[in-house]
């Protein structure tokens, strides 16, 4: 279990990490301000501030993000009047950093108490000093000035000029995919030193290799190096088609026509019942052939990675034309039991699971629903096609439904996780 968690963590924290950091990087070229860059959702941990972002620690590895200066889902604290707040000057009298938490004092800080601020434009914040409410006192903000939050995380804070609807729409389009864009990136980089790691490539075809024990196609004379032409009349091409027809036959009789050097070969055998996630399939005790050569283990990032990425676009079509359940989604539940899974076939499992979420993420992340990033891109193509820019009311109302929509999906799937692997 330990191992498990273990592995659950990494896993989740590299893909948390590659995807915010395509955010990040291209935001910070696009001169977007990060204020923040965090791994794990919840409590903050521990943070560090380098180049004006502050990166933080949170206590729940369920994800991550990055807060780009005035997006819909910045979520800055207002400094309302009333608001007291403790100022720290430069030699000059500007303001170098507004504290708003009781967990930190600052160094000769001015207490104050705010009537009226904006740290947008104006650059200035006023307020009753020391509670001496006989004159409203007011100060410069300098541009790079930090503001302290209430949970004592330490940020810049973020002037018009460094705002994300300040950059060009093609720079705002880019910093929308980019992390799309490193996911695909890791699934390639990992799925190629999986290559090597295993020796070869898996192959999709249709050329089988037979396990040595508990086979029902080697007990009915199918050999390794058969392809499989054709089950029960339905022609099979690849692995895929393969496995589809045998999984939905446990138990049945079904007859297979093999190419043997040539020669076709026609078999009868019965698939044994297999239950995974719930549900039974059959199997006859084949596995896939594998492609040894180098040429197939440094060109693997791409191949694995595009079979698999038309696996899953078959998958999400599957599911947007009718034939939707909550049990083709996986949560993190689904996840960490998957982990589990994966963490006993050793390092070769452990890379193959993390390509294959990197790449799962990456074509989910691109569905255009508010919230995910795809949604991000709809709203940049109708900026584009309007010649303004939707408006930031609009943007916040729809970004707050789509994240309605998915904690609501989030809270469904985990619940069904939860029921297929512990309550059944």
């Amino acid at each position: 279990m330990i191992r498990t968690i273990v592995v659950f963590i990494i896993v989740f924290g590299i893909l948390v990490i590659f995807h915010e950091f395509g955010h990040y990087i291209i935001a910070k070229r696009s001169g977007i301000l990060v204020r923040e860059f965090s791994v794990g959702m919840g409590p903050k941990v521990f943070y560090y501030r380098k180049n004006s972002t502050t990166f933080t620690l949170r206590l729940l590895p369920l994800g991550g993000y990055v807060r780009m200066a005035g997006e819909a889902d910045d979520g800055e604290e207002e400094l309302k009047p009333g608001t007291p707040v403790t100022l720290q000057l430069n030699d000059q009298g500007t303001v170098t950093s507004i504290n708003t938490s009781n967990k930190h004092s600052l160094f000769q800080g001015i207490p104050l108490t705010v009537t009226d601020t904006d740290l947008d434009t104006g650059l200035y914040i006023k307020g009753y000093e020391n509670g001496d409410e006989s004159q409203v006192k007011s100060y410069p903000v300098d541009h790079d000035a930090t503001i302290i939050e209430t949970d004592g995380t330490e940020l810049q804070i973020a002037p018009r000029d460094v705002q994300f609807q300040s950059a060009t729409l093609p720079k705002r389009m880019l910093t929308n995919v980019a992390g799309v864009f490193n996911n695909f990136i890791l699934a390639i980089l990992v799925y190629t030193i999986l290559g090597f790691v295993q020796g070869g490539v898996v192959s999709n075809s249709n050329q089988i290799n037979v396990t040595p024990s508990n086979s029902v196609a080697r007990d009915a004379g199918i050999k390794s190096g058969d392809r499989i032409l054709s089950i029960d009349g339905h022609r099979t091409t690849n692995w895929q088609e393969m496995a589809v027809q045998i999984q939905s036959k446990p138990n049945e009789k079904i007859s297979v026509v093999i190419d043997r050097d040539g020669q076709k070969k026609t078999f009868s055998m019965k698939p044994k019942v297999q239950t995974a996630n719930g549900k039974k399939m059959g199997v006859i005790g084949i596995t896939q052939s594998m492609d040894t050569s180098f040429k197939a283990k440094i060109l693997s990032g791409l191949t694995m990675t595009w079979s698999m990425g038309k696996t899953l676009l078959g998958a999400l079509w599957s599911m947007v034309s009718g034939h939707f359940s909550l049990n083709d989604l996986g949560g993190p539940v689904a996840i960490f039991a998957t982990t589990s899974q994966a963490t006993q076939m050793g390092i070769a499992g452990i890379l193959n699971f993390l390509a294959f979420l990197s790449l799962n993420l990456a074509i989910i992340n691109l569905v255009p629903i508010p919230g995910l990033d795809g949604g991000k891109l709809v709203l940049n193509i109708i900026e584009a096609v309007r010649r303004k820019p939707v408006s930031q009311t609009t943007e916040t109302v729809v970004t707050l439904i789509g994240f309605a929509f998915l904690m609501l999906l989030m809270i469904l799937v985990t619940w069904n996780d939860i029921e297929r692997y512990f309550l059944h």
